[in-house]
């Protein structure tokens, strides 16, 4: 009976190797299909801001043409959800392939080797990747309330500003302890600033709704469900800490300096 079970397990370690590599894939098909569509669009989107009205009398009648058919309507309809669902589709797909591999790994081990392998129930790989993913967002949470907290403990005491100006008309230049904190801090904070933004690629002077449509274009780019890029997931996380950064209450701190 051991020997079924040791052998059955071999056999379901091998299954799932199979499953795994067909599941990554078709992730990475999918993924590729995601970028290549966005490229398309953004190529025609190019070409028509370039081509200006000339590029509009040359092609609208095929456009035209296109979407009256039902064919190229279907057509374009597609690829429009395609690119807007492919990569929730591919991180579903991602998140299904764990909890599967994961199951099936842990079920193989644990008919091969009962001794050092404990069995676990397929509800219980959702709950561990429902639990990482909600670190991950709680440690992200964390990490973004802790900076807010340190820059308005910085900027809270409005009397480093005092101070400063008052070393400024006593004919120091800030000479006082605190009116060196504040200068430091006040250029940490700009340096900062402007570092972030450079980072999402707005202007220093970008109001909210610019900076949150720049920072949903470059996390599409650099998004490591979609990017194939090999530090897509150190750059995708460079641009989340600096679009956090880049909040209301910042965005008014630099502007009132």
């Amino acid at each position: 009976m051991r020997l079924i079970k040791k052998i059955s397990g071999k056999i379901l370690h091998r299954i799932t190797k199979i499953i795994s590599v067909i599941m990554d894939s078709l992730i990475h098909l999918i993924e590729n299909l995601v970028l290549f569509v966005g490229s398309f669009f953004k190529g025609c989107l190019a070409l028509i801001s370039m081509g200006g009205c000339l590029f509009f009398l040359l092609f609208a009648n095929l456009a035209f043409r296109i979407l009256m058919s039902p064919v190229g309507l279907s057509t374009v309809l597609f690829l429009l959800s395609f690119l807007i669902f492919g990569g929730k589709f591919a991180s579903y797909l991602k998140y299904l392939k764990y909890i599967t591999t994961e199951f099936l790994y842990n079920t193989a081990n644990y008919l091969m080797d009962q001794e050092n392998y404990k069995y676990k129930a397929f509800n219980e790989y959702k709950a561990d990747y429902k639990k990482a993913e909600e670190d991950r967002i709680r440690e992200q949470q964390q990490r973004y309330y802790q900076q807010q907290r340190e820059w308005e403990e910085r900027f809270k005491h409005q009397w480093y500003y005092q101070n400063y100006q008052s070393g400024q008309s006593s004919g120091g230049y800030g000479q006082g302890r605190y009116g060196h904190d504040f200068i430091n801090s006040n250029v940490e904070f700009k340096n900062k600033y402007e570092r972030c933004c450079d980072i999402i690629g707005v202007a220093y002077d970008a109001d909210k709704s610019q900076i949150k449509s720049a920072y949903r274009k470059k996390a599409k780019e650099y998004h490591p469900d979609l990017s194939k890029i090999p530090n897509a997931t150190k750059i995708f996380q460079e641009i989340t800490a600096a679009y956090e950064f880049l909040n209301d209450k910042n965005i008014q701190l630099y502007k009132n300096k």
